[in-house]
């Protein structure tokens, strides 16, 4: 699971970095975790409000902290498509996956 965080450094961008990390632990996942802050690559993404969350390179989330049930929605749903063989299978996505 591939997870970008989108922001330029903002201090909810970092409290959405701290919350998925500690979700990730706690559900024992282990994302491949990257702070996104050139804002170029934060629009390529479509990205209009910060932050921004992306897993496996869909849009799931922009505009303020997301909530900790979601983060472990994606957490969820993500180790459960790793363990059923899926890339994203369970994530909402605005681009197609792969």
């Amino acid at each position: 699971m591939d997870i970008k965080v989108l922001g330029t450094g903002c201090a909810n961008c970092r409290a959405t970095l701290a919350l998925i990390e500690q979700v990730a632990r706690e559900k024992g996942v282990a994302p491949s975790l990257t702070k996104v802050e050139d804002i170029r690559d934060i629009a390529g993404y479509g990205i209009l409000s910060t932050p921004g969350v992306v897993i496996d390179g869909n849009v799931v989330h922009s505009g303020g902290v997301p909530p900790r049930s979601k983060v472990e929605q994606w957490l969820s749903a993500g180790a459960s498509a790793t363990q059923a063989g899926g890339c994203c299978a369970g994530v909402s996505r605005t681009k197609r996956c792969g």
